[in-house]
């Protein structure tokens, strides 16, 4: 099939797992024999060569520059808003997509959809954080038109550009990676989609080998990876050190918000934690030496997270996990089974966990076994699996049944059979 795939990020120039996993099942499809073309935004990460994929188009412009949100003068939202329906229109007769497969849009203009939905291009949704909740109020074009029917249809008529947001309830199939995004989406914009499931997401078991636990002497070493952004509670992190003996060690991996990672390294300095918390960068594939010399990696997020990849690529390189467990991370994060969950936004108990795990061998062995087996199924390729399934379905415009969905068993569950039903509606 031939597919056109839209997300306002696309590796190497990305923050988070979203832009990470569209690039992975991308990369499958490819190899798999599918046509795809990625058109994404023009958003350039420093120190990041561009890639040289000839089938990545970065020509969209969007409403957001380095972890600002953008609202520019009427003139220039019309000149945006007319130059990413150019590109899309571009895109569409040069690609011919039997379906267009919509990736994060947050902060994109939403009106291309609405040009996708009214040509009758089938669309799968693979939705893995709320922009369907936030994402109007950050395209800075609808948003102008919203409850104001009259002047979006004349604005729609003098400049040829659309005002409204599509029929999202109707617009297409959705793949939401976990149960509580599904349920956000309904829940706070009243819009039920027609037809969704659920495709939890996974680890790149290229990256992160599943590895065989094994006995490692405890060394004080404690690893953050993700996204630098204050939801992620690094700073939580960061003072549960401080809470810690001299010997205990963070090292933060990850790129984002520099104004807050700034605000971090001061904390750090107040401390007097700078020769115990270090910050890196480092590539994707060479992160699991990373966790693989860690005693635990540390995901203290304090925002509903809208599943978390970055505990399951702990868990494949049989590091144990401490969490909060929010959000749809609660599917598959279990206190005791495969991590030790924690209250957000508290230090104390996070520092209390760590030496929970030091002065114990026998409980960092049980949630490293635990969380081995999670990861095993919990992979890209399961999930590579369950996309090329809609995608080819929503193809073929749903002429056969709808793929039947096959999650992964919950964490805990060693029973071996086919896994748990997650409901297609």
């Amino acid at each position: 099939m031939r597919v056109l795939t839209i997300s306002n990020m696309y590796p190497p120039h990305h923050f988070g797992g979203y832009e990470l996993s569209c690039r992975d099942v991308m990369e499958r499809f490819l190899a798999r024999g599918h046509i795809v073309t990625v058109l994404t935004t023009t958003v350039r990460v420093p120190h990041v060569p561009d890639d040289t994929d000839a089938n990545v188009r970065r020509e969209l412009t969007f409403y957001w520059d380095d972890h600002v949100l953008l609202s520019p003068h009427l003139r220039r939202r019309l000149e945006t808003e007319r130059r990413n329906q150019a590109v899309l229109q571009r895109a569409l007769t040069d690609t011919r997509p039997d379906v267009v497969s919509v990736w994060n849009m947050g902060a994109m203009s939403l009106g291309l959809l609405t040009t996708i939905t009214e040509r009758g291009i089938p669309i799968v949704f693979v939705v893995y954080d709320d922009w369907l909740v936030y994402g109007p109020n950050l395209d800075a074009w609808t948003r102008l038109f919203r409850g104001r029917d009259a002047i979006a249809r004349l604005v729609r008529r003098l400049t040829g550009v659309p005002t409204t947001l599509p029929d999202f309830t109707n617009a297409g199939a959705y793949c939401f990676l976990s149960d509580y995004i599904r349920r956000r989406a309904v829940n706070e914009t009243g819009w039920k989609p027609r037809t969704s499931t659920v495709v939890y997401g996974g680890v790149d078991t290229t990256d992160f080998p599943i590895t065989t636990p094994g006995a490692r002497v405890w060394s004080g070493r404690l690893l953050y990876v993700g996204r630098i952004d204050e939801r992620k509670g690094l700073h939580v992190a960061v003072d549960a050190v401080a809470k810690l003996p001299a010997d205990t060690t963070l090292e933060i991996i990850g790129s984002g918000d520099e104004t807050y990672a700034a605000q971090l390294r001061d904390r750090v300095a107040r401390l007097g934690l700078g020769a115990r918390v270090t910050f890196d960068r480092v590539p994707r594939e060479e992160l699991s030496e990373r966790f693989a010399r860690a005693d635990v990696c540390v995901f203290p997020v304090l925002w509903d997270e809208p599943f978390g990849i970055v505990p399951l690529e702990a868990m494949a390189c049989a590091t144990p996990v401490i969490a909060t467990g929010t959000g749809g991370s609660a599917e598959f994060l279990e206190d005791g089974a495969n991590c030790l969950l924690v209250p957000r936004d508290d230090a104390g108990a996070i520092a209390r966990s760590v030496e929970r795990l030091a002065a114990d061998a026998a409980l960092r062995a049980r949630l490293a076994e635990g969380g081995v087996r999670t990861a095993a199924r919990f992979t890209i390729d399961h999930l590579t699996d369950e996309l090329e399934r809609w995608h080819i379905a929503a193809a073929g415009r749903f002429i056969e049944d709808l793929p039947e969905p096959r999650a992964a068993r919950k964490a805990n569950d060693a029973t071996g059979d086919d896994g748990d039903r997650l409901p297609t509606s």
